[in-house]
């Protein structure tokens, strides 16, 4: 509670007065004020960095992989054919010619104003022979679709309208088809139970007048070498071909009379670009490091350096190194320089996309081991220093925190100190001002009982 005592006898202006003494008193504490706020600037940089080290550890992971600078073109010479080019690819050509595509077996019913059973008793058969005896809740042509669609045989059946009878209602068939594709998806539909059925006496909805098979259930089928001795036939329940060719998948969506050429390729570009981000990945860590651990000099004579975030901090610096010593250091004797990775000497990572790309081409092997090693380091790098649970920079994270912590105890107890120093000065001055009051009072009293003490007076002459 603040105390208003501003000249009340001494005409001293003491607010003003406390004032500058607790900014004396209080000045302990701003500078721990300003070390926790530069603390927990740090602690930011920090994260931040932690992150992205985190990131990089996860793609030298990738990178890593015996595998990871592996990358194809795949294309083919129609619109009907897809190829997809995928782990454990090689360079491929072939001519393939497509006979058909995969069909899913499709029926349709008689038309008809109402299941013309009651009960509505069906049975439905797979490919295989195996039957599922289905009865409707009633003759209503769709909730004989519902049951056959739940009975969970792999039917779909649809309700089309199909125009009016002799007598004026209206009347439906049922679409039934098959929900997956080739000959394994094809079925048959009865009329009546399964006994029914094995006795020959159920009727098959698709022979019954009215009655068709729209679409026969088929496999896709297409011919590798065809017209030659060596001419093979290959047929799936789908349209996609999967593993024609060691990790080369085809889809094909319309027959092709004619052969369609089909080419996998290895593709150089995405090859360089793959390393090519990776290596720019590092050198943007090693540049924030560098840029964060330079200290700013002023331009003119009497202004203040200004230290960056990491200098001086010896396990940013320590990361700096580690980082840089696993990219350019030789792996089994090879230096990275053969593949276009260097460092100048100036500490700067570079990537030669032309140099690589010629290694690559030259012998792709050997340049996919020597970046898989530096990328293997990279890696061991990254998880040491940012691994969340023992990474060092993580415990360096920590450490600034429970500094920071400690500093706000330290400053929550100066406030406490501060407080009661100015509740102090508040009674000092108020007490002061009573004092000087009294003093005053006890003056004009004297004064007054001076005053009125009688004079002695002199006489007229003798």
């Amino acid at each position: 509670m603040g105390l208003s005592i501003d000249g009340l006898v001494s005409g001293l202006d003491t607010t003003a007065l406390i004032k500058s003494l607790m900014d004396v008193e209080a000045i302990p504490r701003n500078l721990l004020s300003s070390k926790k706020n530069d603390t927990n600037g740090i602690i930011t940089q920090l994260q931040s960095l932690n992150s992205a080290v985190q990131t990089l550890a996860d793609q030298s992971k990738t990178a890593s992989g015996a595998t990871a600078l592996t990358f194809f073109t795949a294309t083919a010479s129609s619109s009907a054919v897809t190829v997809t080019a995928g782990a454990g690819a090689a360079p491929t050509a072939a001519d393939i010619v497509v006979d058909r595509v995969a069909r899913a077996h499709t029926v349709v019913t008689a038309a008809s104003a109402a299941w013309p059973d009651d009960p509505p008793v069906l049975t439905l058969e797979n490919a295989a022979g195996d039957r599922v005896e289905v009865t409707a809740a009633s003759t209503s042509m769709q909730d004989v679709a519902r049951a056959i669609t739940a009975a969970g045989t792999g039917i779909t059946a649809t309700v089309v309208r199909a125009g009016t009878d002799v007598d004026g209602n209206t009347t439906y068939r049922l679409q039934l088809t098959a929900d997956q594709t080739g000959q394994a998806g094809a079925f048959r539909v009865y009329r009546g139970d399964a006994a029914a059925v094995a006795a020959g006496t159920a009727t098959d909805v698709a022979t019954a007048p009215g009655g068709a098979v729209v679409t026969v259930g088929a496999d896709a089928q297409l011919r590798l070498w065809a017209g030659t001795a060596a001419e093979q036939i290959v047929t799936s329940s789908g349209n996609t071909v999967t593993g024609l060719f060691p990790g080369v998948d085809v889809t094909v969506s319309a027959a092709s009379p004619d052969p369609v050429s089909i080419q996998v390729a290895v593709d150089q570009n995405a090859r360089s670009k793959a390393a090519g981000d990776f290596v720019n990945g590092v050198a943007s860590i090693l540049t924030r490091i560098d840029k964060g651990s330079t200290a700013t000099v002023p331009d003119a004579p009497g202004g203040t350096t200004t230290l960056g975030v990491f200098t001086g901090d010896s396990t940013v610096r320590a990361l700096r190194q580690a980082l840089a010593d696993a990219v350019q250091r030789p792996v089994n004797g090879i230096s990275p320089s053969t593949i276009g990775i260097s460092i100048d000497r100036h500490g700067v990572l570079s990537f030669d996309r032309d140099a690589f790309a010629a290694a690559a081409a030259a012998d792709p092997e050997a340049t996919q081991a020597l970046f898989a090693g530096i990328a293997a380091r990279v890696q061991d790098v990254s998880t040491q220093y940012s691994d969340k649970y023992d990474g060092m920079l993580t415990a360096r994270i920590v450490g600034q925190q429970n500094e920071v912590t400690a500093l706000g105890d330290q400053i929550a107890r100066w406030d406490v100190r501060l407080e009661q120093r100015q509740a102090t000065l508040q009674r000092t001055y108020a007490h002061l001002e009573t004092m000087l009051s009294q003093m005053q009072s006890q003056s004009s009293y004297l004064t007054s009982q001076l005053a009125s003490l009688p004079t002695a007076q002199k006489g007229s002459g003798s």
